[in-house]
C-alpha cells in the first residue's frame, strides 16, 4: 500500500474584508495608482478649480503615510477614504511582514506566549488557525513623525502556517476624537476586530 503525504505550502498572501469608505494601498506595487484612485474618489464630486490644494495636501499627507509604512517594512495601508458622520476619520491599518531571523526552527505557540506576556493588554488568539497576539495600547505623541496626539494602538502579530521564522504584524492606530479611549476610538476599535475576523490566509 502506497500513502500519500499532502505537503501543504506555506501561505504568501491573506485576505481581509473591508468595511464600505476604506480602500487598500499595497506598498510593494501598484501605489501610485492606488493613491490616484483615492484621490480621484474623494474629490469626484468636486468642481476641479477648487480641489486642486486640498487634493495636494491629501497627496503630501499620503506620500508621508506611506514612505512610514515602507520604513516598517509595510506590505499594505488600508484607509477610510470617506467621512463618517460627516466628519473625516483618523485611523488606519499597516500589515507588515516580520522575521525573527533565526537559524533553529522555533515554536510559534512558545514565540506567541513570550510576546502575549511582556506586555499589559496583549493576549493569544486564533485568526484563521494560527496562533497570534493582539494588543490594545496607547502610543504617546510623536511631533518627530507628525504625530501630534496619542493614538489608540492595536496590534495582531500572526504567526505564518507552516513557516514558524515567519510573522504578519497588522497595526490598527487611531486618534479617535482626540482621546485613545473616547467613544469614537473604542467604535473604530470594535470596527478593527470585526475586520480582523475576516482574515484568511491564502496562496496566489
Amino acid at each position: 500500500m502506497t500513502v500519500t503525504t499532502r505537503v501543504t505550502a506555506p501561505p504568501n498572501s491573506y485576505t481581509l474584508v473591508l468595511p464600505p469608505g476604506w480602500k487598500q494601498i499595497p506598498l510593494r506595487q501598484g501605489t501610485d495608482d492606488a493613491v490616484r484612485r483615492i484621490l480621484d474618489l474623494t474629490f469626484e464630486s468636486f468642481p476641479r478649480d477648487e480641489v486642486f490644494t486640498y487634493r495636494r495636501d491629501l497627496e503630501k499627507r499620503l506620500a508621508l503615510q506611506i514612505r512610514q509604512a515602507r520604513d516598517a517594512a509595510g506590505l499594505d495601508l488600508y484607509l477610510p477614504v470617506e467621512l463618517m458622520q460627516g466628519i473625516p476619520v483618523a485611523a488606519s491599518i499597516l500589515v507588515s511582514e516580520v522575521s525573527f531571523g533565526s537559524v533553529e526552527d522555533i515554536d510559534p505557540d512558545m514565540v506567541a506566549l513570550r510576546l502575549a506576556t511582556a506586555a499589559d493588554g496583549s493576549e493569544t488568539v486564533l485568526l484563521d488557525g494560527a496562533i497570534a497576539v493582539r494588543t490594545d495600547r496607547v502610543a504617546a505623541a510623536d511631533p518627530a513623525r507628525q504625530a501630534e496626539f496619542p493614538s489608540r494602538r492595536v496590534d495582531f502579530v500572526i504567526s505564518v502556517p507552516q513557516d514558524p521564522d515567519r510573522w504578519l504584524a497588522v497595526v490598527f492606530s487611531t486618534i479617535g476624537a482626540g482621546d485613545p479611549y473616547d467613544e469614537m476610538s473604542e467604535l473604530l476599535v470594535g470596527l478593527f476586530d470585526a475586520i480582523m475576523s475576516t482574515f484568511r490566509w491564502e496562496n496566489r
